[in-house]
This record gives C-alpha cells, structure tokens and sequence, in this order.
C-alpha cells in the first residue's frame, strides 16, 4: 500500500519510525509522506529536534509544490520521487549523505515555481538575517551557495572548525534544523540567487 513500510513484517508509520531511527542512529533516512499514524512532514519535524539528526530524504510519488516546500522547511534535506532511477537516487542519497540538498528535477521546479511569490518569507527571513553578526552572515551565505564547510573556510580564511562552530550558532539563530532550512533562508532573504 502507498505510504506503508514493511519492517519486520509489520505495516508502520511515522511515529514508529521516528522511534527506529532514535536508536539506529542511521546517517540516511527515506521517508515516505504518507504513512499511517504520523505522516512523514510530522516525523521529519520530529527527527530534526534529535541531538544530531540524520539526513532525512522525502521519497515519494508525490511532488505538489506544497509538499516540497513544507518538507524542506520541515528539515528535510531533499525530495525525491519515486519515479527517479534506482542509479540515480544512489547517487542523490549519497551526495544528501554529505550534507548536500538533493531534489528530482520535478521537484526542483515546483520549488522555484512555490519561491516566486513568497514576499512574506522574504520578510520574515530579512529580519531574522539582521539578527545575526557579519561573520555568521558570511558563512549563511556560503550555506546558500551549497558551500562545504571547507569551502567556506577557504573563503573566509578561518579554520574548518571553526567554521563549524559559526554554523552551528547561525542554525541555532536561525531556529533551522538543518543546513537545508538556512540555505532556503538565505535564498528567502535574497542572499543568494
């Protein structure tokens, strides 16, 4: 059935998984929208306020711009559809497991298509922005481009560490979940093209 998993000859939804990947610990998670119980918009909110969350991709038949948009904001790291070819969703898992947002070529459509009247957002993210320091603003742009934190490091001439340290306050500015959510913040606030 659509939207249902088989795990260990059960049929179960959102919360369960949530549950699953609490303990696994897994760097990947795929997840579907629609399951019984807690859809998956739901578990990926969940699975963004773990310590250290994984990357969690939407793969589903599902791509209406409503569903793309609010599973990124939610704090998923990607949206694939099902349709895509097995060798090509290995290749956008492992690029999301670097830290990489990944989106099917539908997807990404509808995601800039949803973004072309978002005055509001582009409000709301210009004044969270202004909150943050000049430094911390560099580095949210680098996280716009889809910069590593090496590549950032590169740029602004610190350490990687470092780094790592003005990514972790700017989420935490930011109230994002992941490097996904702050680069649509930076897109929102017009940081990035």
């Amino acid at each position: 059935m659509e939207g249902e998993h088989l795990v260990e000859g059960q049929l179960v939804g959102g919360l369960h998984q949530v549950g699953r990947v609490r303990r696994a610990r897994p760097d990947v998670v795929l997840m579907d929208l629609r399951m019984p119980g807690m859809d998956g918009l739901t578990a990926i909110e969940h699975l963004g306020r773990l310590l250290d969350p994984p990357h969690t991709l939407v793969l589903t038949t599902f791509d209406a711009d409503q569903y793309v948009l609010r599973a990124l904001r939610a704090g998923a790291t990607g949206f694939l559809v099902k349709s895509t070819p097995p060798e090509e969703l290995i290749g956008l898992v492992r690029t999301a497991a670097q830290g990489h947002t990944v989106l099917s070529p539908s997807a990404a459509r509808r995601l800039v298509a949803a973004s072309t009247d978002r005055l509001s957002a582009h409000d709301r993210a210009r004044d969270l922005v202004a909150t943050l320091t000049e430094r911390e603003l560099q580095v949210l742009t680098g996280l716009g481009e889809g910069l590593s934190n090496a590549r950032i490091a590169a740029r602004l001439h610190l350490s990687e560490a470092t780094v790592k340290g003005y990514v972790s306050r700017t989420l935490e500015k930011l109230h994002c979940a992941n490097r996904t959510q702050a680069g649509l913040l930076a897109h929102d606030a017009g940081l990035t093209d």
